[in-house]
């Protein structure tokens, strides 16, 4: 394995590139025969602030039906109250054109937005470290193929040497069995 992992460096060198901090963190943990795989969606998680939770908890329920309904709903009680009850009774406190609504949702839409944007760059963050924990794993798994194929050629070649060598030994004990029937 560690000829393999020589091999790697060497030719990192060679061609004048540098190892990525991924490349190099793999090879660091082969040739010391570590574990590259982690749990990055805890690691993740633990590493939130509190701030961070609750844009992605608002996030997630303003991206939901549960806010849409909800949403939908108070929006249909606060034009009812306003146009046909207080109407009826005595004077809306936001008459038709709902201006201190719109006033209400212009508000919510630039907390809101931000929030969103917010979480989504997070997400983002996420998917860039667990694809690069991807190509972790995936370049130890190619390492170890490496060398289970480095393996199984020297293997290979040692036994076509012992097999060659089992072959002249068997000519020799022909010639000695030709030469000693030859001699009768």
């Amino acid at each position: 394995m560690n000829s393999v992992i020589d091999e790697l460096r060497a030719q990192a060198q060679a061609s004048g590139s540098k190892l990525s901090r991924s490349e190099q963190r793999v090879i660091d943990r082969v040739a010391r025969r570590l574990h590259v795989s982690r749990d990055t969606q805890r690691a993740y998680e633990d590493a939130m602030t509190f701030g961070e939770r609750l844009a992605d908890r608002i996030a997630a329920f303003g991206g939901s039906w549960t806010f849409i309904l909800i949403f939908l709903g108070l929006l249909a009680a606060w034009v009812l109250v306003n146009t046909v009850i207080l109407s009826r009774v005595g004077t809306p406190f936001d008459p038709y054109p709902y201006v201190f609504l719109n006033l209400i949702l212009s508000m919510l839409a630039a907390i809101q937005a931000p929030v969103i944007m917010m979480s989504q760059n997070r997400q983002a963050t996420k998917d860039r470290a667990a694809a690069e924990h991807d190509y972790e794993v995936n370049l130890k798994a190619e390492l170890e193929i490496l060398a289970l194929h480095q393996k199984v050629d020297t293997l290979r070649e040692r036994q076509w040497i012992e097999l060659v060598e089992m072959q002249r030994r068997q000519i020799e004990l022909l010639e000695r069995l030709l030469i000693d029937h030859g001699s009768d």
